[in-house]
């Protein structure tokens, strides 16, 4: 009941009622449990009050009202795909457009028409996964340039960003799902000096003004001289003997380069004796490497927050 204890104010009036003549004793019981019955409700309501306050009281006292509140967790964008925005923005800056492409494509676009035929030995390192005998997923985002070269007549500027899959055993260096990003201009009158140019200015946006670029002959089938792409350690800016991250040697591999090979430019139809052309090629998780002094390419894809929010800080 309301009142506990049998010596409350109900029982005691309860007990009245035997002292009544027996005629009454009926009445007097109902209005007893009407009256009751009125009580309980209000009763209850400000029990309720008084423990919802006391709740209230207790809660001031154990916490400072005014404190700022805990900020509420935000994302950041994935240091990979910030690495693509800002080399797409440094070309978009210079004219270029950004191009995007299938990620599954036939084996002309990404080998005939980019001088390996079937039986070059260059085929060896990309001819990866296969769909059926003429479509594979793309091992290099260069057939965006084919098919960009077969639509558009040159004067064209493009940068080709995307997923790539090469059958490569996964190590610190190396991963068989990656992100690469391309660059290709073809005019008259473009040479190697342009293309020196570009990356020199790309390594500094990305790295800082102290950046210097070497190219190292190479080797690759679609372009003539190639190149493969130094620019100065980031970490070390090329003076310290015992460096973590190039091993004193002061520079850290990019990518590769150069002079589109004129065989490319006739397969897409273009006059090879009035144009020429320069084509880059680096892989995105390289260059994340190097601009955030990541030792392992795997914790790129570990999804592991705290280091994502760590680098997401640093974009």
């Amino acid at each position: 009941g309301p009142v506990p204890g049998r010596s409350g104010e109900v029982p005691r009036v309860r007990r009245t009622t035997g002292s009544l003549p027996p005629a009454e004793r009926p009445g007097a019981g109902k209005a007893i449990n009407a009256s009751v019955a009125a009580m309980e409700p209000v009763l209850d309501r400000r029990r309720t009050a008084l423990e919802e306050r006391a709740g209230e009281e207790a809660l001031k006292a154990r916490l400072d009202v005014t404190f700022p509140a805990t900020p509420a967790a935000t994302g950041s964008i994935h240091p990979i795909r910030r690495i693509v925005q800002d080399v797409c923005e440094y070309f978009e800056h210079h004219g270029f457009a950004v191009v995007l492409g299938n990620e599954i494509e036939p084996d002309y676009y990404t080998f005939d028409a980019l001088n390996i035929p079937p039986d070059h030995p260059a085929r060896e390192g990309f001819d990866s996964f296969w769909i059926d005998d003429h479509l594979l997923l793309r091992p290099h985002t260069s057939p965006i340039q084919v098919r960009t070269m077969k639509l558009h007549p040159a004067p064209i500027a493009i940068v080709a960003p995307g997923r790539c899959f090469r059958r490569d055993a996964v190590d610190a260096r190396h991963l068989f799902q990656f992100h690469q990003i391309e660059g290709l201009l073809v005019d008259e009158g473009v040479h190697f000096g342009h293309l020196k140019g570009m990356l020199t200015g790309l390594c500094r946006a990305l790295f800082g003004p102290a950046q210097r670029v070497r190219f190292r002959p190479s080797f690759f089938p679609f372009t003539e001289p190639s190149a493969e792409v130094d620019t100065t350690c980031p970490r070390c800016k090329g003076e310290a003997a015992a460096c973590g991250m190039c091993g004193g040697s002061g520079w850290i591999e990019l990518g590769g380069a150069g002079m589109v090979h004129p065989n490319v430019l006739r397969e897409a139809g273009y006059d090879s004796e009035k144009l020429s052309g320069w084509a880059f090629g680096f892989g995105a998780e390289r260059l994340a490497l190097a601009r955030y002094e990541v030792d392992d390419i795997r914790r790129f894809i570990d999804s592991d927050r705290d280091f994502l929010e760590q680098l997401g800080t640093l974009s």
